[in-house]
């Protein structure tokens, strides 16, 4: 199982290459794709995305929002801005729910690093 990141998905529904596309199109294939919910309302909430969007990718199961997630969240994103790094809010959310559930994420924004080396967060 893994789960794809908006830059990942967006990519992917325009037609770009890369090896996150590439990874994404197989998870799909095989059915092994999951949405993080902060992705699917990035998705539905860019009028450009938006339009774009294919059965597929709504149909995709979501990763469930476990109790304490809204506090690991914002704990995960101090660990990182103690260390003054990068940690945006959406990219807390998507990274901690892909910690909670163990599912590796398909990216293609290099931010999710910092929740790599230092948070547990798996990347593709």
């Amino acid at each position: 199982m893994l789960a794809a990141d908006t830059s990942s998905l967006i990519a992917y529904l325009t037609g770009a290459n890369g090896p996150d596309v590439e990874r994404l199109s197989a998870a799909l294939d095989y059915n092994d794709l999951v949405l993080p919910p902060i992705v699917i309302t990035e998705l539905l909430s860019d009028t450009k995305s938006r339009q774009a969007l294919v059965q597929p990718i709504i149909d995709c199961a979501t990763l469930e929002i476990l109790p304490g997630y809204w506090e690991r969240a914002g704990a995960t994103r101090a660990a990182l801005l103690a260390k003054k790094l990068r940690a945006k809010v959406p990219d807390a959310l998507i990274a901690q729910s892909c910690i909670d559930h163990d599912v590796a994420l398909i990216s293609r924004d290099g931010d999710f690093r910092h929740f790599a080396k230092h948070c547990g967060l798996k990347l593709a």
